[in-house]
C-alpha cells in the first residue's frame, strides 16, 4: 500500500519500528507535490523539508516518541514561515520571506511535524473559491474543471490528493469548512480563541480562525491537541 493512502497511526507505528525513516516519508511526499498539475502548492523547498525529517529521524533514533513526530504536514501560505516565502497569494507579497514562524507553525515544528511547504489560497484569503491567488487557481482533485472551495482551497487538496498527511488553513466565513466539504475532507474550525493567530496575515483580524485538514476526526485531533494552547503573544 502507498504510504500516502495510510493514515497517520499506521505511519506512527512504522516510523516508531524503525521500518520507516522521516526522511523517507518526506521524500515520498514530496515527489507527489512535484507531480502534480493542481497547484496546490506555493513554495516547496526539498532542503529545509529534508532537514526537519532528518532532525526527526534523529530525535527517534534518540527514543523519542510522540504523535506527531516524523509526520509530513503544509501550511496555508498565509502563516508567516521562516525560510519559506510567506505570500497571502498576492503580487505584494510574493518575495518575502518571515524572519520568524507564527506560534502554530512553532508548536508543530516542537512536535516534530514536517514542513512540506506552503499551500495556494485566495489573495489574503478573500474567496472562496480558490481562484483568486496571484499564483494562478488550485484545482480540485476530483475534476479539472471542479473548484476546490476557498479561501484554504491548496491545503484542501493537498490532503485530499495525497500531498501531505496534514495541512493548516484558516477560516473566517468558512474557508476551512467549504474547501473540507467540496473536496470530501475532515475540516475543523475551532472557537474562538482556542488557537493563537499570532503570526497569521488576518483577512478580518480577529474573525480569522486557524483550521486543519485532515482524512479523519484522529488525524485533525492530533494537529489540534498540540496547537489549541495558551499564547502571551496573542492577547485573545
Amino acid at each position: 500500500m502507498s504510504l500516502h493512502t495510510l493514515p497517520v497511526g499506521e505511519l506512527r507505528e512504522k516510523l516508531d519500528s524503525g521500518a520507516l525513516s522521516a526522511v523517507e516519508l518526506a521524500q515520498s511526499f514530496l515527489a507527489r507535490i512535484e507531480s502534480s498539475t493542481l497547484n496546490a502548492f506555493i513554495d516547496v523547498r526539498p532542503d529545509l523539508t529534508l532537514a526537519q525529517a532528518s532532525a526527526a529521524d534523529a530525535r527517534l533514533a534518540a527514543g523519542e516518541r510522540s504523535p506527531l513526530l516524523g509526520i509530513p504536514i503544509a501550511h496555508k501560505d498565509i502563516f508567516v514561515t521562516q525560510g519559506w516565502r510567506s505570500t497571502a497569494g498576492s503580487r505584494m507579497l510574493a518575495d518575502y520571506v518571515s524572519p520568524f514562524d507564527a506560534s502554530v507553525v512553532t508548536r508543530l515544528q516542537a512536535a516534530g511535524a514536517v514542513c512540506l511547504g506552503k499551500t495556494n489560497c485566495d489573495e489574503f484569503a478573500m474567496g472562496s473559491a480558490n481562484e483568486n491567488s496571484y499564483f494562478g487557481a488550485v484545482i480540485n482533485g476530483l475534476g479539472e474543471n471542479m473548484v476546490p472551495g476557498g479561501s484554504s482551497g491548496g491545503s484542501a487538496v493537498a490532503v485530499q490528493t495525497g500531498q501531505c498527511m496534514l495541512s493548516l488553513g484558516s477560516d473566517t466565513g468558512g474557508s476551512v469548512r467549504q474547501p473540507a466539504d467540496f473536496c470530501g475532507l475532515i475540516g475543523l474550525k475551532p472557537g474562538y480563541g482556542m488557537v493563537s493567530r499570532f503570526g497569521l496575515i488576518a483577512y478580518a483580524s480577529s474573525f480569522d480562525q486557524i483550521g486543519i485538514f485532515g482524512t479523519s476526526v484522529d488525524d485533525v485531533s492530533l494537529v489540534f491537541d498540540v496547537i489549541s494552547k495558551p499564547d502571551k503573544q496573542d492577547t485573545t
